[in-house]
């Protein structure tokens, strides 16, 4: 039980002002002397008792009728532990440019807004923590770690210039976090130690623009932390990674619904230092607007597998050397040049770019090349949207056995796989021409003297290059030549594989498209 009598000064003038919630200022206006990196020299005159704040916020000394209670505390050396845990408190704690010896304790309790601002502590314990009002920590040095687990906060989370340091685990830990407000980490914000806020429910967004995160360091076991920033399920109007955002580990964002916009404007993901993961993991993440104009390109992999956006913005530096795009569903693609976002389909060498693109995921799938081609086809590039097909099969082809390998180049060749049918009339055409000119120079035997049609060149090549049917030149002539006997036969079988490869690449190949 604290008695007033055994209070030091600094305790006393705290105690006497909480009441009428006036502000208690330690700080003597000497730079030197107000450092708050230097709070744990600052003596008697400047060190009140975390045990002298708790009695008060818990009601010790109350407000008489009319006055508005209030702790209001500047300068400080806060010794002990700050023990408010399960605590139910009514009036609101603004904390500034104060050294706390040990992490404060907020655990499970209910209180209006906290404001620690400027300050150096060695963590805080705010898990399930319910705050009526705004959760402030701008720019304060937590020197470990910062637990938001399972929190509410029906205001703002103010993060702004704030340091989040820890040794191992994550800085900042929010699973669950449930917020009626944004939470806002810029101007200078970073997490040494990486952001883990799966599950939370962010309405009013997450802000990061110009943040620097680090990955987390592993607790007890050896190998590389990866992942910087996990927003995995993820419920959020906007989440802002843009601005200079720098993170050197993995972004996970693995089954994130985003409702607005997802930008990446200006970032930078560098990956995990070890190279040992991706750069962005963003599978199964749901977005209306997917912005990816990078700063440079990413250091690690992308992946995208399985994720659904309306809109994608990307530049020459979105995309890394390896891309996971299986799955990936996008309404339309906008790429950002000299400042200005145009549509990507119908630019100079849009296919072969966004192919190259396509080619950079591991393995052959044929999902993508069929979500481009629909992309295209929807803004009226039919015969892009052909050539994209087209390379499909190409790819493919790739994949199959020797054996199946020759007949798709024949397929190729011959008619595109179905979608240059026009090359059937080139290759009949240029046998035709060359079946005339050989055949008119020599007169073949007739099978049956003095009957039949006269023998014509033109359309006995046609008659040879024709499987079915028959124009009877083929049945009423024979060479006694060789050479264009051979050729006879030479002709006959381009026209069998002519007439196949139209039938199979065609009827087969597009109907499947």
């Amino acid at each position: 039980m604290l008695s007033y009598d055994e209070m030091t000064p600094p305790e006393r003038e705290l105690w006497d002002a909480f009441p009428e919630g006036r502000p208690v200022d330690f700080r003597t206006g000497v730079p030197g002397d107000d450092g708050v990196a230097e709070g744990g020299q600052w003596g008697s005159g400047r060190t009140v008792r975390a045990a002298v704040i708790v009695a008060l916020m818990q009601g010790a000394n109350p407000a008489q009728p009319g006055d508005m209670a209030g702790l209001r505390l500047a300068g400080a050396r806060i010794s002990g532990c700050l023990d408010l845990s399960d605590a139910q408190l009514g009036q609101a704690l603004r904390i500034e440019e104060c050294w706390f010896e040990d992490p404060p304790n907020l655990h499970g309790a209910s209180t209006r807004t906290i404001r620690i601002t400027d300050s150096r502590l060695p963590g805080l314990d705010a898990g399930l923590v319910r705050v009526e009002g705004h959760l402030d920590l701008s720019r304060s040095l937590v020197a470990g770690c910062l637990n938001l687990l399972n929190a509410s906060v029906t205001g703002e989370l103010l993060l702004n210039g704030t340091r989040v340091c820890v040794s191992e685990g994550w800085a900042v830990i929010a699973d669950g976090l449930g917020m009626g407000g944004g939470i806002f980490c810029m101007h200078g914000f970073t997490a040494r130690g990486g952001i883990r806020l799966r599950g939370a429910n962010l309405p009013g967004g997450l802000f990061l623009q110009g943040a620097l995160l680090e990955r987390p360091v592993p607790l007890g076991r050896p190998g590389p932390g990866g992942v910087a920033l996990a927003l995995d399920d993820v419920a959020a109007s906007t989440l802002n990674l843009s601005g200079g955002f720098t993170a050197n580990g993995t972004v996970r964002l693995r089954g994130a619904r985003v409702s607005d916009s997802l930008t990446f404007e200006g970032a930078v993901l560098n990956g995990p230092p070890d190279g040992g993961g991706p750069a962005l993991a963003g599978m199964l993440m749901q977005a209306v607007d997917f912005d990816f104009t990078l700063a440079r390109h990413p250091s690690g992999t992308v992946d995208l597998r399985g994720a659904q956006v309306s809109y994608l913005h990307d530049n020459n530096h979105s995309w890394p050397d390896v891309v996971e795009l299986d799955g990936f569903v996008y309404g339309s693609i906008k790429v950002d040049e000299a400042g200005e976002r145009r549509e990507a389909v119908g630019q100079q060498d849009s296919v072969s770019r966004r192919v190259a693109w396509i080619r950079r995921s591991p393995g052959y799938s044929p999902q993508p090349y069929e979500q481009l081609a629909g992309w295209y086809r929807k803004a009226g590039h039919d015969d892009d949207a052909r050539r994209i097909l087209l390379a499909r099969q190409r790819h493919r082809r790739r994949t199959l056995h020797p054996a199946a390998r020759v007949w798709g180049h024949l397929l190729d060749m011959t008619v595109g796989y179905g979608y240059r049918p026009w090359l059937a009339g080139v290759w009949l055409l240029a046998l035709t021409l060359l079946g005339t000119l050989s055949f008119g120079t020599h007169t073949p035997t007739p099978v049956k003297r003095d009957e039949g049609t006269p023998f014509q060149p033109l359309v006995y090549t046609l008659d040879l290059l024709i499987p079915i049917g028959g124009l009877g030149q083929r049945t009423a002539w024979y060479w006694s030549t060789g050479s264009l006997q051979w050729l006879a036969y030479l002709l006959v079988a381009f026209g069998w594989v002519l007439t196949t490869a139209v039938i199979a690449g065609v009827t087969r190949t597009l109907q499947k498209s």
